[in-house]
């Protein structure tokens, strides 16, 4: 089984080390690629890389053009089975990504596989399980209307085998490497955020599974520091806008 896997950086010289360290030391004794696709960081993340972790292969652009557009950048340098999609701040405390990847392979109707992912305290981070819609996405956000957020998470449910699910969050995932090829990746449409929703969409159309895998973990040292700026919200709002218009605007 060959196992790939591709993280996008911008100015990720914080996390960097540390996910890149992590990914290796649980994937030394597997047929794994590490790429690095780096959307024109101007600190020292690519120096970091390439002067700690020479078998990684690094890609650099002279443009930041997106998480997306990042990941696609490796599609055709890829000849695993199984392709795993890597935010840098992530970082593993186990065998995860053999796991998954071993689901996988044993599981033909599935197309994208999802571990449970922990804050740094330990905490479950509770990931959307559902496919977006208004009540999720916009009313979830407003007060006193927080048990949409817990819906759409399905928080109050209790997950201990691998389970069907609609949403497969971007932070971390494996795919079918010949699968994600075939789609062309992420859609272009979408410069950051829904692009993983519009996958996920994707891949429930051609009659595939997404499935959450809670018997592995791994951390996910979230920052939603896009969203704080007027810039990020603009970005976060136009996706929203696409995803919407493509999909439906449904309740």
């Amino acid at each position: 089984m060959r196992i790939s896997g591709c993280i996008v950086t911008y100015n990720d010289e914080a996390t960097i080390e540390r996910c890149v360290s992590s990914i290796l030391e649980h994937t030394k004794e597997l047929d794994f690629k590490l790429y690095i696709s780096d959307n024109h960081s101007t600190d020292g993340t690519v120096s970091i890389i390439r002067e700690h972790f020479p078998e990684v292969t690094v890609l650099e652009s002279e443009k930041n053009a997106g998480f997306g557009w990042g990941h696609n950048r490796v599609l055709e340098l890829l000849d695993s089975d199984v392709h795993f999609v890597i935010n840098p701040d992530i970082y593993l405390k186990e065998n995860t990504i053999e796991i998954l990847a071993g689901y996988l392979m044993k599981h033909r109707n599935v197309a994208l596989i999802t571990p449970k992912v922990l804050n740094p305290d330990d905490t479950e981070q509770c990931l959307p399980k559902y496919g977006p819609s208004i009540r999720y996405v916009i009313l979830s956000k407003l007060p006193g209307l927080k048990k949409y957020r817990q819906e759409y998470t399905r928080q109050n449910e209790t997950f201990t085998e691998p389970t069907e699910v609609q949403f497969c969050t971007g932070c971390f995932f494996g795919v079918r490497t010949a699968l994600f090829r075939g789609m062309h990746g992420f859609s272009p449409r979408y410069y950051m955020y829904f692009e993983d929703s519009d996958l996920s969409r994707r891949v429930l159309k051609k009659n595939y599974k997404i499935i959450f895998y809670p018997k592995t973990s791994l951390y996910h040292d979230w920052k939603r520091d896009n969203m704080g700026s007027l810039k990020g919200i603009r970005r976060f709002l136009t996706s929203m806008v696409k995803y919407f218009n493509q999909w439906g605007w449904k309740w």
